[in-house]
């Protein structure tokens, strides 16, 4: 469809709602999804090249774009710790550490966690209407515009391909960064000295790791220093 909605329902109320605004010389904006899959574990920085904020930088970019999400985003901030806190698991499949749940959107700590990387971009309604608006000139004379010729009454369907191709671009340059930074020092270290590989696209040789010793029941404890 032409407002590239997955939700083909969706897409026809959407196509419903743009014509309608068209017809009383207004626009309209929206917000556009977009999901990376298969993208490795270990990407981004903690501090300065955080891999939100790049994909943030880039997105807000485009033309129109006025509001970036990653993951749930402002949603969020509505729930406690307990309830956003994505909780992990090791797959018995594959023996890599996965997430039960996604709202960090597949960064946590500025760096990838092998999950879907989910980013929201929002988009402003277009400024050029066809129903008259007061405005000023540059010699400061306070006159009437209205827009005329083809405008678009939503700019979301040609952001689409925008936003996936800012999310590509960001993603390969972090997986060149990695590339640069990490395999210059390989890890040589025994496989069961090895951090527990993280992600869709991970695999522990030999499945899940075994340990001899139980894990004491109950949850492992962690110090809090308040004042």
């Amino acid at each position: 469809n032409i407002v590239r909605c997955p939700d083909a329902e969706a897409a026809e109320k959407m196509l419903a709602r743009i014509d309608e605004i068209r017809k009383a010389g207004n626009s309209i904006g929206g917000v556009v999804t977009c999901v990376a899959r298969n993208v490795p574990a270990g990407l981004g920085a903690p501090v300065f090249d955080k891999l939100e904020a790049d994909l943030a930088k880039a997105c807000m970019s485009i033309p129109a774009a006025k509001g970036f999400e990653s993951g749930d985003g402002f949603e969020g901030t509505l729930l406690t710790g307990k309830d956003h806190n994505d909780e992990f698991y090791v797959d018995p499949e594959t023996g890599a550490t996965r997430t039960k749940t996604n709202r960090s959107g597949g960064i946590q700590g500025g760096i990838t966690n092998g999950e879907d990387v989910v980013i929201h971009v929002a988009f402003k309604p277009t400024s050029t209407i066809g129903q008259a608006q007061q405005t000023v000139t540059r010699d400061g004379q306070e006159v009437e515009l209205r827009g005329k010729g083809r405008h678009d009454p939503c700019v979301l369907p040609r952001a689409v391909p925008m936003v996936e191709a800012m999310m590509a671009l960001t993603l390969v340059d972090h997986v060149m960064m990695q590339q640069a930074q990490c395999e210059m020092f390989p890890n040589e270290a025994e496989e069961d000295q090895r951090p527990n590989p993280m992600g869709t696209t991970a695999r522990r040789e030999g499945g899940p790791r075994h340990f001899q010793e139980p894990v004491a029941a109950g949850p492992v404890s962690q110090r809090v220093d308040e004042e």
